[in-house]
């Protein structure tokens, strides 16, 4: 099958962020350009430039030049994705250290998250993902085993939670709550951060089907992580239509 323009840009733009060519905060050429340069329309160039900005390998600002990122991974808070495929298409290397699986019996807040009884046997997980030889994100999760029994028999080296949950329990609703934290001890430990340092922690709840599956705490490193999206509004013709 042929790769499609837009898919041309893409890979033209990457090649040249590893290259060296266009370094962190430099321009990269232009829907006009790219057009030109791709003999396409500028519609099918932007598109190219807004996919990449929405992995965040590039930065888009209205009335300016598009710009090569930051180190500074993203993750959208708009969408789910697997921390796996966010590290692989920024063209680093993914791996996972798997702290702890268990079996265990739920407080009262962690059994209101699932909704279950309190002290109810509940499984949990601690991973951290790391990009490359850095820790990117700590994953605590909380999984409902009466919707997916065989969670602690799974190898999390291999396949994300998030993969394995969306292929037994596919997603059908999920909820996302952001907060800034200082780091704890988990995370002093395991993202190799400072006392006291400045930490993103997302809270996940997910829903299939059948009922609440997960609540997972992702804890990012403040200085190495941010979270955005992008949304794309019908026109004023098609809401009135």
């Amino acid at each position: 099958m042929a790769t499609s323009k837009y898919q041309l840009i893409k890979q033209h733009i990457l090649q040249g962020i590893e290259s060296g060519q266009w370094a962190s905060g430099d321009p990269v050429p232009s829907e006009n350009q790219l057009s030109q340069l791709f003999s396409v329309s500028r519609m099918t160039a932007r598109r190219a430039l807004q996919e990449l900005g929405e992995q965040g390998v590039l930065v888009r600002t209205q009335g300016a030049a598009t710009c090569v990122a930051s180190l500074k991974s993203q993750s959208s808070i708009l969408e789910i994705r697997n921390i796996a495929d966010e590290i692989r298409q920024r063209h680093c290397q993914y791996r996972a250290l798997v702290i702890e699986q268990k079996s265990t019996q739920s407080d009262l807040g962690v059994a209101t998250l699932l909704g279950l009884a309190p002290g109810a046997t509940i499984y949990s997980s601690l991973i951290c993902h790391w990009q490359d030889n850095l820790p990117l994100q700590l994953e605590l999760r909380y999984v409902n085993p009466q919707l997916v029994p065989d969670y602690l028999e799974q190898d999390f080296t291999q396949i994300t939670p998030h993969e394995y949950l969306s292929l037994v329990a596919p997603l059908t609703e999920a909820e996302h709550r952001v907060e800034a934290i200082l780091a704890d001890g988990l995370a002093r430990e395991h993202l190799k951060v400072a006392a006291g340092s400045p930490c993103l922690r997302l809270h996940r709840t997910t829903w299939s089907r059948d009922g609440i599956v997960s609540h997972a705490l992702l804890t990012h490193p403040g200085d190495k992580y941010q979270l955005g999206g992008h949304l794309t509004f019908p026109s004023r013709q098609e809401t009135t239509a």
